[in-house]
């Protein structure tokens, strides 16, 4: 697998289209790296009874993540070569500002992983540090109520249903605006808010084959991928979906295998069209006509661009694969600041297939939009569209 450049475009990556870093103060990468960082690794922290082991490894982290420069893992770590080859052996000795800010970003999750002794053989071996604040999600009001809704939903015509369910998936955690189903001759608070919407070229890719779901987060943000699954199966829309996981906890909230396995209890255990869901999804689980996977490329901090050959074959014979939330918009797109307006299926012709992105919009990198969308936004938010999770998009490309 290639090791890409710190700083210089690929052959096939327009000049004006830079790698995103986090040197710039003030930007929203530094803000990541110099602010959400510290603060999640505080609330780890207190999240579990570490010992003082973990708790100086931790706090280690804290001081090189913000003021130090990037060190190999450890010779131990099983996974050290491949680091070394996704990139490490450029960027070590290096600030964590002045690398790609996918790459540090990344590299940042599997430390503090290290540092928890996930992968030491032990008693913390596999204890997922972010567990608490899925399992609040799950369990939470608003959670119920979004299942409580599908009642409600499953008596209206199925398209509108189809249509609903994309919705709550692409707004994730607040997926009861996918719910609330358009008004006669209106429109919807959700559409509004979608500053690209492919959606009729995405539902004409449901073609009774094979889909591709790479997921995003756990929680509440996944059980609306799971209806949304079970909903295409159920009406012969897709005869066989792929749910694509995270091997080991990532990013605090990616769902990896034992969250999806969660949000699957969760929909089985509850009443009504939620419970009835569940149930179909655990009969498809197997059958076989739903499967579960979990690359170790799902964790690599890399552009799709650079997939493996077993995953560019998968997805090159699904008849769609559909990339859920911002870090695999930023993986499709090769996290580059390429203009808002480059169309969305030049940047993504490389993928081995037809693609779609279902995405709130939570980091810099955006495409595919008009210049008109564009400047309405800037004129109207001032840049703030880009980052702060109010809007959204569906884009695919056939």
């Amino acid at each position: 697998m290639p090791d890409p450049d710190a700083t210089a475009p690929s052959a096939t990556a327009p000049v004006d289209a830079p790698v995103v870093v986090s040197s710039v103060r003030g930007s929203f990468p530094w803000s990541v790296l110099a602010e959400r960082h510290p603060a999640l690794l505080r609330k780890v922290e207190d999240a579990f009874p570490y010992g003082p082991g973990q708790r100086r490894a931790l706090a280690a982290l804290l001081t090189n993540s913000s003021e130090g420069m990037i060190e190999p893992l450890p010779a131990s770590a099983a996974d050290r070569a491949r680091w070394d080859g996704w990139g490490g052996r450029a960027y070590y000795g290096r600030s964590w500002f002045d690398v790609p800010f996918l790459w540090s970003e990344s590299y940042f999750y599997r430390q503090l992983l290290e540092a928890v002794d996930y992968f030491t053989p032990g008693p913390w071996q596999g204890i997922d540090p972010f567990r608490t604040f899925k399992l609040a999600e799950l369990e939470s009001a608003e959670a119920d109520g979004e299942l409580a809704a599908l009642d409600d939903l499953a008596l209206r015509p199925v398209e509108e249903r189809e249509e609903a369910l994309l919705h709550g998936s692409l707004w994730g955690n607040r997926a009861d605006l996918g719910f609330r189903l358009q008004a006669a001759g209106g429109e919807s608070t959700a559409d509004s808010q979608l500053v690209a919407n492919d959606g009729e070229t995405l539902r004409s890719l449901f073609a009774g084959g094979t889909l591709c779901l790479v997921a995003d987060n756990a929680g509440r943000e996944l059980l609306p991928d799971l209806l949304l699954i079970d909903h295409l199966l159920r009406h012969g829309r897709v005869r066989r979906a792929v749910l694509h996981l995270k091997p080991y906890p990532y990013y605090v909230s990616d769902a990896t295998t034992a969250d999806a396995l969660d949000a699957l209890r969760r929909l089985v255990s509850a009443d009504g069209a939620a419970g009835d869901a569940g149930r179909r999804l655990w009969a498809a689980l197997t059958d076989g006509r739903l499967a579960l996977r979990a690359h170790p490329f799902a964790c690599a901090p890399l552009p799709y661009a650079d997939l493996p050959e077993d995953l560019r074959q998968e997805f090159a014979a699904a008849d769609v694969t559909v990339l859920k939330g911002d870090l695999n918009y930023r993986r499709l797109i090769g996290d580059r600041l390429h203009r808002a307006t480059t169309p969305f299926a030049e940047v993504t012709a490389y993928f081995p297939g037809p693609v779609a992105a279902l995405r709130t919009l939570k980091s810099d990198v955006v495409v595919g939009l008009t210049p008109a969308t564009e400047a309405a936004l800037d004129a109207a938010e001032d840049g703030r569209w880009r980052t702060g999770g109010t809007h959204a998009l569906i884009q695919a490309r056939c």
